[in-house]
């Protein structure tokens, strides 16, 4: 990822296995990460259980917000793609019990089909 991608709050792909070091203690047995996203310090993770959002507060990053989202709690969902003129792809997500969606903004190029994909396959069965 840019720098300047990063300044903007655009995400990109992530190698989910970099990932699980930085998820020790948080994943459940079994509980494996499938997809991974990554703006700035921040990443969101799918797994095949849940989305988690992973929010590095502070100058250090030692404190860590986890939010974990259940499929079962996700009510709708939307992915957009990048066009010609608006070079942003965008996610957001729907919890039950909140009107506000979760809100991601993506780097053109990303695999939004594969966010689609992995968000339907949860949500959905």
């Amino acid at each position: 990822m840019g720098i300047f991608d990063g300044l903007l709050g655009h995400g990109s792909t992530v190698d989910p296995s970099d990932l699980t070091k930085r998820l020790d203690g948080v994943l459940i047995d079994g509980e494996e990460p499938q997809l991974a996203f990554k703006v700035i310090r921040d990443f969101f993770v799918f797994t095949q259980h849940r989305v988690i959002v992973v929010d590095i507060q502070g100058i250090t990053g030692s404190k860590v917000d986890y939010t974990s989202i259940p499929y079962r709690a996700i009510t709708r969902f939307s992915v957009e793609t990048a066009g010609t003129f608006d070079l942003d792809s965008e996610l957001k997500i729907w919890v039950s019990g909140s009107s506000t969606p979760i809100s991601k903004t993506l780097k053109k190029g990303t695999d939004v089909r594969g966010i689609q994909r992995a968000l339907a396959t949860g949500v959905l069965r």
